[in-house]
């Protein structure tokens, strides 16, 4: 797999300054139209909400389960209540965003069809990132140990992770088309947080750690 940009995606942002934000946040920040309304679902501490808000004037709300996740958001100015996804999602209107945003949170939704289908519901455009379960360092535990694997992005012990529905690249593009999205834009990242591609074939799901999906209803 030829690799895009050989500089981490963490080094600057789309102006040139250095990122503060996560990379994979970052990633999602450019993909962002300025002045968009936009839904960030599970935003925890508001990094990305943050950034849109002061850098590409964003009318952004947000939904975070966590009580200290919204206290934090409230206390730099974002818009953010508690909320749950999985049962809140359904009380907005279609339509309601230009773009509605769900970072690496869709394998621990109980219902991730469901959520995903809300998703492009009351969004123009649905951004969705993900771990992927189809890396080769991941397989490559399985083969050799035998056991669930443990990596830096899925850090937990089979027991105590809040993930229940892992998926590769391959399994969530077979999603969409079961669900009729449509995949405007893919970023394969490595483990290095490098795009190093585009595309989201058979490749992407063995070489890449992560993926950022730009999605639309057909």
């Amino acid at each position: 797999m030829t690799v895009l940009d050989d500089r981490p995606a963490s080094a600057l942002n789309g102006t040139g300054r250095p990122a503060d934000i996560r990379i994979d946040l970052r990633l999602v920040a450019d993909m962002v139209e300025p002045g968009s309304r936009l839904l960030d679902i599970g935003c925890g501490d508001g990094q990305l909400l943050y950034h849109l808000t002061h850098e590409k004037n964003v009318d952004g709300r947000g939904i975070e389960l966590s009580m200290d996740g919204v206290h934090r958001c409230v206390k730099q100015g974002l818009s953010v209540i508690q909320g749950d996804a999985e049962t809140d999602l359904k009380d907005y209107p279609s339509g309601a965003f230009d773009y509605v945003v769900l970072g690496q949170t869709l394998q621990a939704m109980r219902e991730p069809r469901a959520v995903l289908e809300q998703l492009v519901r009351i969004g123009k455009y649905a951004i969705v990132s993900f771990p992927n379960f189809g890396y080769w360092r991941i397989r490559l535990q399985l083969l050799l140990q035998g056991r669930m694997p443990v990596t830096q992005r899925l850090g937990y012990q089979w027991w105590e992770t809040p993930n229940i529905h892992f998926c590769t690249i391959a399994d969530f593009v077979d999603l969409c088309r079961r669900c009729g999205v449509s995949i405007e834009r893919t970023m394969i990242l490595d483990r290095a947080d490098r795009v190093v591609s585009h595309k989201h074939g058979r490749l992407a799901n063995l070489l890449g750690e992560q993926a950022v999906f730009l999605l639309k209803r057909r």
